[in-house]
């Protein structure tokens, strides 16, 4: 059923009204603000149409108000076509491009926003005429495009809307969405500063390389490695701090 205001015949009347006053013409502001008001009806119940998927439809009033005032500035009343045969295609143009432009909880290129509607509207069309779910063959076919095409074009549908990490998850609930997903690993470091040292001990002596396994892998303080060692404490501090510094002088120059 054509959505129209109640009062028809009124509706129209204050359209003819507006043909009437061009614009830049005395009492066309208010001509063409009575218009608008008059027909604002049939944009809300266009929007009803189209209040789905959590969008709020004060948003798509507000959409289809704007539709609805285009409609009346561009309507060209000399045509001899009936306004709701102008507007409502107008309305809800202007509808759809909210859909396709602002409603995408991530910004995806057009070409993937028109390929979802279409992919869309193939499932639906398809989903009749042959009874079942169809495969992404069968989309491609009724396109006319590459099976890659409709796999992009379902890969980019997932941009439409996200999840909250806060989401409740689990048989229980009791876990949310954000402690299931991975955090990084200080151990891939460590093997990465494990296989970059091994080189640069090599370049020690045997005596360096013991201090510093005992120190650092051992765990023993500098007495008890001078005691180990048969050394005195200042000169296990001075080696350490002389196979430190050739630990970090080969390591800066490989990087």
């Amino acid at each position: 059923m054509t959505a129209v205001p109640i009062h028809e015949s009124r509706a129209d009347a204050l359209i003819d009204a507006l043909a009437g006053h061009p614009a830049g013409t005395a009492g066309h502001d208010a001509a063409r603000a009575a218009a608008i008001e008059a027909w604002r009806p049939m944009a809300r119940r266009l929007a009803q149409r189209y209040a789905r998927n959590g969008e709020s439809l004060d948003d798509l009033v507000q959409v289809a108000s704007i539709g609805l005032i285009r409609a009346v500035d561009r309507f060209d009343a000399g045509r001899g076509t009936p306004f709701t045969a102008f507007a409502i295609p107008t309305i809800a143009g202007e509808i759809k491009r909210h859909f396709r432009d602002r409603t995408w909880a991530i910004r995806v290129p057009r070409r993937l926003q028109e390929l979802r509607l279409a992919i869309t509207t193939a499932d639906t069309v398809l989903s009749h005429t042959l009874g079942r779910s169809p495969t992404v063959a069968d989309v491609a076919a009724h396109l006319g495009i590459t099976e890659e095409a409709v796999i992009e074009g379902l890969e980019g549908a997932r941009a439409y809307r996200t999840t909250s990490l806060s989401t409740p998850t689990g048989a229980d609930g009791g876990i949310e969405l954000g402690d299931t997903l991975g955090a990084p690993d200080a151990g891939y470091e460590a093997v990465e500063q494990h296989e970059s040292l091994q080189p640069a001990l090599a370049t020690l002596d045997e005596r360096d390389r013991r201090i510093i396994a005992l120190r650092f892998y051992g765990n023993l303080t500098q007495a008890q490695i001078a005691a180990e060692l048969d050394l005195s404490q200042m000169h296990v501090s001075r080696l350490l701090r002389r196979a430190l510094s050739r630990l970090r002088a080969t390591m800066d120059a490989e990087l």
